[in-house]
């Protein structure tokens, strides 16, 4: 307003003064005048309009944060995890679950929560009498990103209602980890130990929350085989608003999506639209960021983006997709961005990166893999001439004015890039013409690497963890395809790696008292894990389809 105020008055323009204190004033302003002062104001409005998150499109993208999941296997600190307002800078995600709260009781009776490179035991203070990290420097991310349409939930394996509301939500407490921060609501991320007590838990927070003067979320991330073995019970028994089903790990994960005994999107709609108690809840599709975010299931952006327009023609239950986890997908050429684009546009040009920002607290290196190899970016060629262009490879992500030289010709992306042929439907390249010069040509790398193993490991398991063990919520022992999570030398954790591969046909047999939540997990050679993971998929089938009768 104040810039009508430094304004010379001149005929037909706004005059609050003369407005306010002369009746003559209205016959001198215009009706036209009075539309344009309309429309300045709905103008100046638009300007500080925040797209609010949306439950009932099917478009959102949640994306976990928390894990650094990137730096559990690989060596380059510049792509682990950055800070939370770091991954919200465009419109690309739209839900952050922070994960993990990893044990509820814990010292002092307050639960104990793991955020990796980002607020951990040694680098950051607990409050006293507990083990609960004091991540109070995280509340202003956390409102950057609400203040931006987005919501923030906290994921965890289990808890009192109670304290959960006081500590992380609308209640109050004097050991607040995120400080005057409130998230938006709870994910169950519930992979192990006991089926009980968890719908009288969602009922008491969904009691907390009706009262109060904002909306709270209740998530879940059940596996993909039907009936999950440990969210199964909870799921039919209160209403959940988001259900981020694991397509990976599993038999019935994304790579096998083109067959239809093992893909069972259907079932969990039918079971959205007949069984669920919020018959509105939304279905996600969750998915790997990379070929190195989980043991199976990661598929191409392009191959993700052909089946979210087949699930969404299909299944009005399908809310959008999520993913495992932000550190990923940025370092995976932004396979959020394009993903992102996929469900809104069906695949234009996604946004390009933000700039990296300057965080608070500097990345802890908490991998102990060895350095993975990196391909470095070609000169542009000379005019006219191909010479030091890469060829064009469908394994590699390109990201727009990308350069690349296919059938003897030069050719520029448009945006965002993958196994999108040159010249092909999709028009993902511009030609630029025939090349002049062929002999420098360089063949490109292929962009999926695979982390070397050390041959001398093929013989036995390597502990993963040191001398402070990982607290987990799955209270049970790890099989080898089912590494959860690993943790550096020093004890700070890393990233949940590999979600359990399996679920079990008899849970009591795998099952250990609640309060057994700490467990030591071996990291397993690959070879190891490979042939455990193939000798469980029989018994995998046979438990899901004993249930789809």
């Amino acid at each position: 307003m104040n810039g009508f105020k430094s304004r010379k008055h001149r005929k037909g323009c706004f005059k609050p003064a003369a407005l306010l204190g002369s009746p003559n004033y209205l016959t001198v302003y215009t009706r036209s005048n009075m539309l344009k002062l309309i429309w300045l104001f709905s103008a100046l409005s638009l300007l500080h309009y925040v797209h609010a998150f949306d439950v009932t499109q099917n478009s959102n993208l949640v994306v976990y944060w928390g894990q650094n999941s990137y730096g559990a296997t690989h060596s380059d600190t510049a792509n682990f995890q950055q800070t939370l307002s770091f991954y919200c800078q465009d419109n690309s995600i739209d839900v952050f679950p922070l994960a993990f709260m990893d044990e509820f009781f814990g010292p002092g009776g307050l639960p104990v929560i793991d955020l990796s490179n980002t607020c951990n035991p040694t680098s950051d203070s607990v409050f006293s009498g507990s083990s609960l990290l004091n991540c109070q420097f995280l509340a202003s991310d956390i409102q950057t990103c609400q203040s931006k349409g987005k919501i923030v939930t906290l994921s965890m394996g289990g808890g009192g209602a109670g304290g959960i509301w006081n500590l992380f939500l609308g209640g109050s407490s004097s050991t607040r980890p995120f400080g005057n921060a409130v998230l938006d609501g709870i994910d169950l991320d519930i992979e192990g130990g006991g089926t009980q007590f968890f719908d009288s838990f969602i009922n008491q927070i969904r009691s907390h929350a009706a009262s109060a003067s904002k909306k709270y979320y209740i998530t879940g991330a059940p596996q993909c085989p039907f009936p999950d073995a440990y969210m199964g019970t909870v799921l039919n028994a209160v209403a959940f608003d988001m259900v981020y089903v694991q397509f990976y790990n599993n038999y019935c994960g994304l790579n096998n999506y083109n067959l239809s005994q093992d893909w069972d999107f259907s079932v969990w709609d039918n079971w959205a639209k007949n069984t669920a108690v919020n018959k509105n809840v939304k279905i996600f599709i969750g998915a790997p960021a990379s070929s190195t975010a989980a043991g199976s299931g990661y598929v191409a952006a392009s191959t993700l983006g052909s089946i979210i327009a087949q699930t969404k023609a299909t299944y009005s239950s399908f809310g959008g997709v999520m993913m495992w986890d932000a550190s990923q997908a940025y370092a995976n050429n932004r396979y959020d961005a394009a993903i992102k684009s996929y469900l809104t546009t069906g695949g234009a040009a996604p946004p390009p990166p933000p700039p990296v920002s300057t965080t608070t607290k500097p990345p802890v290196s908490t991998s102990t893999s060895a350095p993975h190899t990196t391909t470095t970016t070609s000169s542009p060629p000379t005019s006219g001439s191909c010479a030091g262009v890469a060829a064009w490879s469908s394994s590699v992500a390109y990201n727009g004015g990308a350069q690349v030289v296919y059938n003897g010709h030069l050719w520029t992306a448009k945006w965002w890039s993958e196994s999108d042929t040159p010249g092909g439907a999709a028009g993902d390249w511009t030609d630029d013409g025939a090349c002049t010069n062929l002999a420098a040509v360089v063949v490109a790398p292929s962009a999926k690497i695979t982390p070397s193993v050390n041959s001398n490991a093929e013989a036995a398991t390597v502990a993963a963890i040191s001398s402070n063990p990982v607290e987990i919520s799955a209270a049970k022992t790890a099989s080898a395809s089912q590494v959860v999570k690993t943790a550096s030398p020093d004890g700070v954790s890393a990233a949940k790696v590999v979600k359990p591969s399996s679920q079990v046909a008899s849970q009591d047999a795998n099952t250990m008292p609640q309060n057994a939540k700490t467990v030591e997990v071996q990291a397993i050679p690959v070879s190891v894990a490979s042939a455990a993971s193939d000798a469980e998929e029989t018994a995998d089938r046979a438990h899901a389809r004993a249930f789809q009768v």
